[in-house]
């Protein structure tokens, strides 16, 4: 009777919503191809994601601004540089999170660049059909990123977006990496290999990381062995959208 009545009271907490994300999971809304083809409509508001974890990377309803994830609050990088605290009612078309739990600190030298400190990961992690949840806090020598401006209908493809995207090249900054490394066969899902932001200490910058050198830092990573994927069921656009299509190389062209 009391295993009964114990198993009753942990359905009542998970039905109402009131538990812990999971360890080791990633929680991802929408598709990444889904994003390249345009379809930026939001489909969770950003208070329901963050009851899927404290730690992540997206963007925003009509693709406004990157959004980063860091110790629980959430932030908007907007197409002028600048971060703000985005409204939780907004809603996000594409997101990836987590509940961050550090597995394993890497030792950062300086000078190490993107590339560099890609392969230093890869080293320490080479298992790459697992998902890993990166955080690099410290100093940067340079840290160059981007962001979207919000996008109004009929919205073009993410490549032709990005292709007049605003960058912005900061010196001498100190500041949090937030991002994950994914396994190649989550290709035209979320993004294979690294995805990562940037946000400043005293969150006044940031954006999508396009290269960065270190010049002190600590790699942390999270170990994460459990995927979860939410799609759009009322959104007409992501519908009605062909993603039968091999979009590698417009991937391949947004990143950079």
């Amino acid at each position: 009777m009391k295993r009964v009545l114990c198993l009753i009271v942990g359905l009542c907490i998970l039905i109402s919503g009131c538990v812990t994300p999971a360890k080791d999971t990633v929680f991802q809304t929408s598709t990444i191809d889904a994003l390249l083809a345009g379809v930026y409509e939001g489909n969770m508001s950003c208070r329901d994601l963050l009851k899927h974890g404290d730690f992540g990377i997206g963007t925003f309803d009509h693709l406004d601004g990157e959004m980063i994830i860091l110790n629980g609050k959430m932030y908007q990088i907007k197409a002028d540089g600048k971060v703000y605290k985005p409204d939780m009612s907004i809603k996000t078309p594409f997101a990836t999170v987590c509940q961050f739990t550090t597995d394993r600190v890497i030792p950062v030298k300086a000078g190490l660049d993107y590339e560099t400190i890609s392969n230093l990961i890869n080293e320490d992690a080479p298992n790459q059909n697992l998902f890993y949840a990166i955080k690099i806090t410290g100093q940067f020598k340079s840290m160059k990123t981007r962001s979207v401006p919000g996008q109004q209908k009929p919205y073009p493809p993410l490549k032709e977006v990005t292709a007049n995207q605003p960058e912005f090249n900061m010196k001498n900054i100190s500041g949090t990496i937030v991002g994950f490394r994914c396994p190649p066969y989550v290709k035209g899902i979320n993004v294979p290999g690294y995805h990562l932001h940037f946000i400043s200490s005293d969150r006044t910058q940031g954006g999508h990381i396009l290269s960065f050198e270190i010049t002190k830092a600590k790699c942390e990573i999270d170990v994460l062995s459990q995927y979860f994927l939410t799609l759009p069921i009322d959104t007409k656009e992501f519908a009605e959208t062909d993603l039968s299509k091999d979009r590698s190389k417009e991937l391949k062209a947004v990143e950079k």
